[in-house]
């Protein structure tokens, strides 16, 4: 499940921007025609910024971003060379000028602005596209400089944008060699070292071009092996190499990129939501970038009748095409609607007669937009400050509660016969969360729904669904801010319960009546795409289970968390004692520099041990992973920092987040997040709970059965992804060993190393597995040598052999390929699409990441319908049945019940026969079924 969960990593992208390359290029863009408004300010630097920038918002989509800037302080490269870049000229007064008001304009986007004094911006790039790509994303680096190149890997790109009519240049492992003629990604630094770079007066060895540093490095491997052999090269060469051989090993460590730099990557903090309109307003305004903001924001609308064309003061964007626009456009942009410039009505319900009148106009209705005030965001202790309804555009009603329980209690009650007219539909946005709080007053919605947020995320997965981005896109509507009543998150943020009373009612009637709205943009293209029965049948009875599950809840126990804690501290203590025994000194072990200094420096482990661009020792974990195999030392080290991590992230953080209404904790379950359709889960997120380890899985040792009368059960799809593959490729070979029951890994590894069953060994079938995992996401042989550790031929041999053995499983996926690129999408087995526009992109790094997607997206799409469906279905059972018994946690392909002893038995076979049967396939499901005191033993 986990090898599974990794190799989803396409569902996160990180852009991350490089500004001072950008703001350069823009500037210089526009040098020969400067853009000037009429405060005599040249905007051109940030003018070309922004375009860039939208440009990735917009037609990228990334779902995560954060832009990097240089300092003016030294870097160390600096003090390792004085003269760097000591030949550039003067920064241009524009740019000085421009550059603080472009980390306005990111700011204002709400974008984190990433600078450390001694750092450039290339090395905190680096630093997080190498812990973004470990941490599931994949990884965008959008600069012009070609640098950037030594930073590619498997899921980190360099992202070269559009200029001046060319187009977008997105390069992978397989164009980074081909562009400088090389064989190993690591040699663009041999390279840079060898030729130096001009721009930042890195001398280089003085004679040797590209087409030489190619040539010598294809003989010789490296700067420094190239250095050593300086006497077998003949002429002029050799004596170059041999006078400025240490001029060549400098500028290498020059132009190497720090991966290391000592700065925090927090991924939520560049989680991307939309901008700040109001901040974004005011900077656009003042630039005067007025069809910009127009862009940005969505107002830029133009008739059928007009002719659209670039306006002068517009230029060609940096991407090397502008929107469309009207001359009148520039000076004159359109309003966007908001509550102060639209007619509306939007009226308090205060009293128990205009209460009474209106249910009564509710009851007469087909369908009505609903939604809740509250006091807390966790639905769980939250506490009703009003009730908002809607059922015509442009008019709402808000009925707001008092603070006494029973007072509100009394006001809900009346609107109970609403909540239980099952022909009436009930239209919310995160309908979930509305649910939730309604259970907590004792009423169960038991009319229809439609969410919007659900019915927006089956239409477009790969965008935001949150309202306010849903009115902008869809409405041209800028709704009111919860900013604007209770001010931003932290410690001086209100409650929406001390908001006078007439502020409420324009903002909740207002959430309403767009949402109302929404739902009649958005209940079309739910059918012109032929997804109802997605929607009706699958996503919204999923999220009444979600609602439920979620309240529902899972005990933690927090002495063994204590316990655990304490344990990890002293296990800790122990492994900081024996590195300590073992180095022949203290040090600080969380300490990289101190680390390597004593790793190689006093006991030299390794001849020629890797350093970072700073000149200290690397000793991350693919370093000491390589060294535990020979040295204990390493291999403690790789302990103490999991003691460290688990008892900070998990341990520790767990009892904070316990309920204090019950005593339990109540997951967020979010349907949509994903694409593929997978659920994701936060505070707690239960899919990162790290099972690797023994000391990992130990974690679940305190996910305990609620009472005494209760017992934890797991119920568990066996390797549903590959009997999905299966039963999809048709392949008879994959079937019959599904079918017989044999062990699916080893019969691989006996069709492709062509030997009998029973003589594979664990290293065949580790093999095997990574092959079958990693050839359905698309892997290459790259990918696969890296993975499973053998090489390049050797996984293109295996590549070759397993094809030639499962040929149904090629068929397949060149099918889905083929039908990627006749309808730009592809659907799992319920028609859950995944869009995928860079399908015919002429680029092949770009390309193939569409095509990987092709494969997979209805692989892992259709186990996510499965396991819902399952979902649905037990939860019908349970309820039919009126069990005692609660389902309590969902993760990856497992669901996690609290059974009440008196109903164990039926549940153990009940529910794997619900989730086997959820969809017919031709090959078999397989569940397992575990029972324990605790989630571990259960699992």
């Amino acid at each position: 499940i986990l090898y599974l969960y990794e190799m989803s990593k396409p569902e996160k992208t990180l852009f991350l921007l490089d500004a001072m390359a950008l703001i350069y290029r823009a500037h210089f863009a526009f040098s020969k025609n400067p853009r000037i408004n009429s405060k005599g300010l040249n905007t051109g630097a940030p003018f070309g910024f922004t375009n860039s920038l939208f440009e990735i918002i917009d037609k990228r989509k990334p779902t995560h971003i954060a832009v990097a800037f240089d300092t003016s302080a030294p870097t160390f490269r600096h003090v390792q060379f004085p003269e760097y870049k000591a030949n550039r000229d003067e920064t241009p007064e524009d740019i000085k000028i421009g550059t603080p008001i472009v980390k306005d304009i990111v700011r204002a986007f709400n974008i984190p602005v990433l600078e450390l004094d001694g750092f450039e911006a290339d090395d905190i790039i680096g630093t997080f596209a190498k812990k973004a790509s470990k941490e599931g994303f994949e990884v965008f680096m959008m600069t012009p400089d070609k640098d950037y190149g030594q930073l590619v890997e498997e899921h980190v790109y360099l992202y070269k944008p559009a200029f001046m009519g060319n187009a977008v240049d997105v390069m992978g492992i397989p164009e980074i060699l081909a562009k400088w003629d090389i064989e190993r990604i690591d040699q663009v630094i041999d390279m840079l070292g060898l030729q130096g770079d001009s721009v930042d007066n890195i001398p280089g060895i003085p004679g040797v071009g590209p087409k030489t540093a190619s040539k010598l490095l294809k003989q010789y491997g490296t700067v420094e092996e190239i250095v050593k052999h300086a006497h077998e090269l003949k002429g002029k060469l050799g004596e170059k190499v041999a006078a400025f051989g240490d001029q060549g090993l400098l500028s290498k460590e020059l132009a190497r990129i720090n991966t290391e730099v000592p700065i925090e990557f927090n991924s939520e903090e560049m989680k991307y939501e939309g901008p700040n309109v109001e901040a974004l307003t005011k900077v656009f305004e003042e630039l005067e970038f007025r069809t910009t903001l127009k862009r940005v924001l969505g107002g830029g609308i133009l008739s059928k009748s007009a002719k659209p064309k670039p306006a002068a003061s517009e230029q060609m964007g940096l991407f090397g095409d502008s929107a469309p626009v009207l001359e009148a456009e520039v000076d004159q942009p359109e309003e966007k609607a908001s509550i102060a410039n639209t007619e509306h009505d939007y009226q308090l319900i205060d009293t128990p007669q205009l209460r009474k009148r209106l249910i009564k106009y509710l009851l007469l209705q087909d369908e009505i937009c609903f939604d809740t005030e509250t006091d807390n965001l966790e639905a769980i202790e939250a506490n009703l400050v009003g009730l908002a309804f809607s059922y015509q555009k442009g008019e709402a009603f808000y009925v707001p509660t008092p603070q006494d329980r029973m007072e509100t209690q009394a006001i809900v009650d009346e609107f109970k016969p609403v909540f239980e007219k099952d022909d009436l539909t009930i239209i919310a946005q995160n309908a979930k969360y509305d649910i939730q709080i309604m259970k907590n007053y004792g009423i169960e919605i038991k009319s229809k729904i439609f969410d919007t947020m659900l019915a927006h995320y089956l239409v477009d997965p790969d965008t935001r669904h949150n309202m306010d981005a849903l009115a902008e896109n869809y409405l041209n509507y800028t709704p009111v801010s919860i900013t604007e009543l209770i001010g931003k998150k932290g410690v001086k943020q209100g409650n929406m319960k001390d908001v006078p009373v007439h502020q409420v009612v324009e903002y909740a009637g207002e959430d309403a009546d767009i949402t109302l709205q929404l739902k009649q943009v958005l209940a079309p293209k739910i059918s012109e795409e032929r997804i109802n029965s997605l929607l009706n049948d699958v996503e919204i009875p999923l999220m009444r289970v979600l609602a439920e599950i979620e309240y529902n809840g899972v005990r933690i126990d927090t002495d063994v968390l204590a316990k655990m804690s304490k344990e990890l501290e002293e296990e800790s203590a122990k492994a900081q004692a024996e590195i300590f025994e073992m180095a022949g000194e203290e040090f600080n072990v969380a300490s990289p520099k101190q680390l390597g200094v004593i790793l190689f420096d006093k006991m030299k482990l390794v001849d020629k041990p890797k350093k970072t661009k700073t000149g200290q020792y690397a000793t991350g974990e693919d370093i000491l992973s390589k060294l535990a195999v020979e040295h204990d030392i390493a291999r403690r080290i790789l302990e103490f920092r999991e003691y460290q991590k688990l008892k900070s992230t998990y341990v520790d953080a767990l009892p904070n987040m316990v309920s204090p209404v019950d005593g339990l904790v109540h997951t967020d379950y979010r349907q949509a997040v994903a694409a593929t359709g997978r659920l994701s889960s936060n505070n707690p997120n239960l899919q990162n709970i790290p099972i690797r380890t023994e000391k990992g899985r130990e974690i679940r040792k305190a996910f305990i059965p609620r009472d005494e009368d209760h017992v934890l059960m797991a119920a568990d799809y066996s390797q549903i992804e590959l009997r999905i593959v299966a039963a999809f490729a048709e392949d008879e070979s994959m079937i019959e060993a599904f079918k017989s029951g044999r062990d699916i890994h080893a019969t691989t590894a006996s069709k492709v190393f062509n030997i009998p069953l029973e003589e594979v060994d664990r290293e065949m079938r580790s093999k095997a597995k990574g092959v079958n995992f990693g050839l359905i996401y698309g892997i290459s042989a790259f990918g696969l040598a890296q993975n499973i550790g053998i090489s390049r031929t050797e996984a293109q041999e295996i590549i070759s052999a397993y094809f030639n053995e499962f040929p149904g499983v090629k068929r397949y996926m060149d099918e889905q390929v083929n039908k990627a690129r006749e309808h730009t999408f592809v659907e799992t087995i319920l028609g859950r699409r995944r869009y995928l526009r860079d399908i015919h992109s002429k680029n092949m790094t770009v390309r193939g990441h569409a095509e990987r997607n092709a494969i997979n997206a209805p692989i892992q799409g259709s186990a996510a319908d499965m396991i819902k469906i399952a979902m649905i279905n037990i939860h019908q059972w349970m309820k039919a049945e009126k069990l005692k018994s609660k389902m309590i946690m969902q993760v990856h392909d497992e669901l996690v019940f609290d059974v009440h002893k008196s109903e164990l038995d039926i549940m153990k076979k009940k529910v794997p026969e619900l989730m086997m049967g959820a969809i017919k396939l031709d090959v078999p499901m397989d569940v397992e079924v575990g029972v324990g005191e605790n989630w571990l033993i259960a699992h």
